[in-house]
């Protein structure tokens, strides 16, 4: 097969490059150039060196290596939807909006008009042809590393023509494979920050698009606590960071609501019983489905945000096109803007963006 890996510069997915290269692929590397943090927002945004480390992997391997220039779509597809989210209340989620949009959309794209059949990625999920000849994406071998939520707003199409070939593999044996290859990556620690913004932190990354709007800090009855810099700036379950102090022992704010037609934050008690903290019902929209259409009611499994179990729930599909679920469980902290991701038992179904939560 021909084959366009998305190098980033990490270990991952110089892996996946190297494990198709051994399979006797067509390869291609390309650096996915979304952002250089030219307007100056404090932090490190190392792209200049990913690009660097993507190129060596390339040389290493022997394969041809493009840095292909997407930021005017990142711009348009990530950055204005992420602060406009941020600027109308909710909290969005960048990195799955960026596998949709921008790897397994303009990037993939790109790829088909220049004779590629896949797109591969350093994601540690498992993509496997079901008996009808769809694609299925299974979360990855590693319990945790698994990446497959990531990926739940991805379409069919975009699922047919991905590869994971790191997903197959544990965390451990990725590092000895780059080891085996000798690749240039292969020490080099694992990214953190928001997609391709590298460690430019959050709060100063919306400070530069969103003019602080300070507010009352309140309680569930509405008794001020306090004063925020913008409702933009917190989010739902937050601990930290919201400068009110609990005057019982042991037991802290946290952010519970926001109210904002009166630009107030809400705070109460990180307990089961605190108002707006738990919720059960839940509306989700922009549903995006790999193999399966929720047609009529369905049980199946929901995680509500990366790095937590996914739970049961029964969903029912609306005539609007959206899914009303509901989690068997109170869930905590669930907040309009974040990806549900669905599952049965191992395969991802899908996922959608929670719209409102009761």
């Amino acid at each position: 097969m021909k084959v366009l890996v998305g190098l980033s510069g990490g270990v991952d997915s110089s892996v996946a490059a190297a494990l198709l290269v051994e399979q006797g692929h067509e390869v291609v590397g390309g650096y996915m150039k979304n952002w250089i943090n030219a307007e100056g927002i404090p932090g490190d945004c190392p792209w200049q060196q990913d690009i660097e480390d993507a190129r060596a992997v390339a040389k290493c391997l022997g394969i041809e290596f493009r840095v292909i220039d997407l930021i005017d779509a990142y711009r348009d597809r990530i950055v204005d939807y992420l602060v406009e989210g941020y600027r109308n209340g909710i909290t969005p989620n960048p990195d799955v909006w960026c596998n949709r949009e921008m790897k397994f959309g303009v990037f993939l794209d790109y790829a088909l008009s220049q004779g590629f059949e896949h797109v591969a990625t350093g994601h540690y999920a498992r993509r496997r042809t079901l008996s009808d000849g769809s694609a299925a994406i299974l979360r990855g071998a590693d319990p945790n590393k698994d990446q497959s939520y990531f990926l739940s707003l991805m379409t069919q199409f975009q699922a047919a023509h991905a590869l994971f070939p790191a997903g197959e593999m544990l965390k451990p044996q990725v590092r000895e494979v780059a080891d085996r290859f000798a690749l240039p990556t292969a020490a080099k620690k694992d990214s953190q920050g928001i997609c391709f913004l590298g460690q430019v932190k959050m709060t100063d990354f919306l400070n530069h698009y969103i003019p602080q709007n300070p507010g009352e800090i309140v309680d569930p009855s509405g008794k001020v606590l306090g004063r925020h810099q913008g409702l933009h700036l917190y989010t739902l379950g937050q601990r930290k960071g919201h400068g009110v102090a609990s005057p019982r022992e042991g037991m802290a704010y946290v952010v519970v609501g926001k109210n904002v037609g009166r630009n107030q934050l809400i705070v109460g008690w990180d307990d089961p019983t605190s108002e707006g903290l738990y919720a059960s019902d839940c509306v989700v929209g922009s549903v995006s489905l790999l193999n399966e259409s929720f047609d009529r009611p369905t049980r199946c499994e929901a995680q509500p945000r990366y790095r937590c179990k996914s739970e049961p729930v029964e969903v029912t599909p609306r005539e609007d096109g959206k899914l009303d679920v509901r989690f068997l469980k109170p869930q905590r902290a669930l907040s309009p803007g974040q990806i549900c991701a669905f599952y049965d038992g191992g395969r991802l179904l899908g996922g959608g963006v929670f719209e409102s939560v009761v």
